[in-house]
């Protein structure tokens, strides 16, 4: 018995290659960064790993580096896609906020819920400040003293914000294997994008169904429409 017309395959693209690489040099730069200012900032990690000019620099170093995959991810036509996405805020996407149901499947969801857009945003945000605060710490030729105390405090505060932002991202990460994968293989399944971001899916599953020779696919994905 054939699948249904809506049914074409078991998966959806997702994330295409450039916007895998570019989340996950991200992930392990902010990961080093967030664990090298912890040693940093804590007396007893410091004694523990000791080396702290060694870390400092690493830290300096992966911190000054975060910003080039985002920039090098510029490249990509898909992944300047994948940012239009995200920088999009919907009325659809208010609603979600305000929603106490918002995971009932009432509200049409895009590729990208409001809570990822609202991340993708602090992210980029903190990325900057925490950038351009780091460039005045270590400027003291450039910078007043009194810029780089204000620096240090608006560093350290970011920082902290950032740190609770990540672990709140891998939270909801480690709840939801199937988005989680997908950061790895680029695909989910069709019921779970129905499921969690229907307005994606459908937008998906009809630009398929309007390529040519998709009647005729030999799995028998276009049987039963005529």
């Amino acid at each position: 018995m054939s699948r249904p017309a809506e049914l074409p395959g078991p998966e959806l693209l997702r994330f295409g290659r450039p916007a895998r690489w570019v989340h996950g040099l991200v992930a392990v730069l902010m990961l080093v960064c967030i664990g090298t200012a912890a040693v940093l900032y804590n007396g007893s990690l410091q004694v523990l790993v000791g080396h702290r000019r060694t870390v400092e620099l690493v830290h300096v170093w992966c911190g000054a580096a975060l910003p080039v995959p985002l920039l090098a991810g510029l490249f990509s036509r898909g992944y300047r896609a994948e940012l239009r996405r995200l920088n999009r805020f919907t009325e659809a996407d208010w609603r979600w906020l305000r929603s106490r149901t918002r995971r009932d499947g009432h509200i049409p969801v895009g590729k990208f819920n409001a809570g990822q857009k609202l991340n993708g945003s602090l992210s980029a945000g903190a990325i900057a400040v925490l950038l351009l605060t780091g460039v005045v710490m270590l400027s003291p030729d450039l910078a007043p003293l009194s810029w780089r105390t204000g620096a240090t405090l608006m560093h350290d505060w970011f920082a902290l914000a950032v740190g609770l932002l990540v672990l709140g991202h891998i939270t909801f990460a480690l709840r939801d294997p199937v988005a989680l994968r997908s950061l790895r293989s680029g695909t989910v399944h069709r019921d779970w994008a129905r499921r969690e971001h229907p307005a994606w899916a459908a937008e998906v599953i009809a630009a398929e169904q309007a390529r040519p020779g998709f009647a005729d696919r030999p799995d028998g994905a276009g049987a039963g429409h005529g």
